[in-house]
């Protein structure tokens, strides 16, 4: 497995762990961020997505998709740049921005690692 391949490859547990959490006992993630306890459906949802997200970048990374691998940077990275938005529009309490530095130190691990692997 290429560099590049396993760091999507560890960033998928991230993902399996964030989405398991957000289906099973959401409202310990939620109360992190100060959000009011739901017992509406929305937050597994978004939790089933994060889970087959998993998916996809596990199986990405399985299979050395160099072209999915090389789009989740640029993902990964829009993700710290919406929660910062978020924040400065009062939509989320500052620590949000906390996943976004999250996914982006995994976007940036992952960029340098194809950078310095060659083209092909």
């Amino acid at each position: 497995m290429s560099k590049a391949a396993f760091s999507v490859f560890v960033f998928s547990f991230y993902l399996f762990a964030l989405g398991l959490i957000l289906v099973v006992i959401p409202n310990v993630l939620l109360s992190l961020f100060r959000v009011p306890e739901t017992t509406e459906v929305w937050v597994r949802v978004v939790g089933m997505l994060v889970l087959i997200l998993g998916f996809y970048y596990s199986t990405a990374a399985r299979n050395e998709l160099t072209s999915f691998l090389r789009a989740t940077v640029y993902g990964r990275l829009a993700v710290l740049i919406f929660f910062i938005a978020f924040v400065a529009l009062g939509l989320a309490p500052p620590i949000l921005i906390m996943f976004g530095v999250i996914d982006a130190a995994a976007a940036t691990w992952t960029g340098v690692a194809l950078r310095a692997q060659p083209r092909t």
